[in-house]
């Protein structure tokens, strides 16, 4: 695993565009970024006029050494920052963006042969598709899944790109409210029974990484220790608002 030193970095807005109805795709310029492994995060500082400052902790989409970086923003309505990121940023505004961040919630290339299990609620879904992608960008021998819990096809995070990535793993999604048309799976909220289908199952000793909204988060953690899996090789993110 990459070991790079965290700092503040002047970052430049390069474009921006819509990821879901209440997301924007975010992608800076960071001259004196140092790479981050796939499940980073950072911290984004935003100053007012009057010399305030808020700053709020966003998931990185992207990995690798360059020097490009790719958020996925959800506005929670009542934040601070995620509304000003969703509905005001345009390009070429800067930024103050600290980072790399995490250590623990990352995944690299290994020499572990076990497979891995991503579990992904809502805007959770960001730096699982960093693994994702960077698992298939290193033709990565390891088996990956993917179950990605969300309330309609307009909340899809990344909808244009998981289509190929279910090329090289394997995609479940669940919708809790509203599905296509075409969509096999009943709509409802992922359940302890369901979870069990359609992840691996805890004699093959997965490496688990579940992320998304603490409520989520801790219910699939709690089901999943349940059913047998082993708590060193289950490893948790959450979030809150923004």
């Amino acid at each position: 695993m990459s070991r790079r030193t965290a700092s503040w970095h002047a970052a430049t807005v390069v474009g921006t565009r819509p990821e879901t109805t209440t997301a924007r795709r975010i992608e800076l310029d960071v001259p004196t970024w140092p790479g981050n492994d796939a499940g980073a995060h950072l911290d984004v500082r935003l100053t007012a006029p009057d010399g305030y400052q808020a700053s709020r902790s966003y998931s990185v989409a992207s990995s690798g050494e360059g020097t490009r970086i790719v958020l996925a923003v959800d506005e929670v309505p009542d934040g601070e920052v995620s509304p000003f990121l969703v509905h005001e940023l345009r390009g070429g505004d800067r930024l103050e963006v600290h980072g790399p961040l995490g250590a623990f919630f990352v995944w690299t290339p290994s020499d572990d042969p076990s497979p891995v299990q991503l579990i992904a609620g809502g805007s959770g879904v960001v730096p699982l598709f960093a693994m994702a992608s960077a698992h298939v960008e290193a033709a990565d021998a390891t088996e990956f899944r993917l179950l990605y819990s969300v309330r309609s096809p307009d909340d899809v995070f990344f909808a244009e790109e998981l289509p190929a990535l279910a090329t090289s793993i394997d995609l479940d999604v669940v919708y809790t409210r509203a599905a296509p048309r075409d969509s096999p799976a009943p709509v409802g909220r992922l359940t302890p029974e369901r979870l069990r289908a359609l992840t691996l199952p805890p004699e093959r000793a997965p490496r688990v990484y579940v992320c998304g909204p603490t409520p989520f988060v801790e219910a699939v953690s709690q089901w999943l220790l349940a059913d047998g899996h082993n708590p060193a090789r289950v490893r948790t993110e959450r979030f809150g608002g923004s």
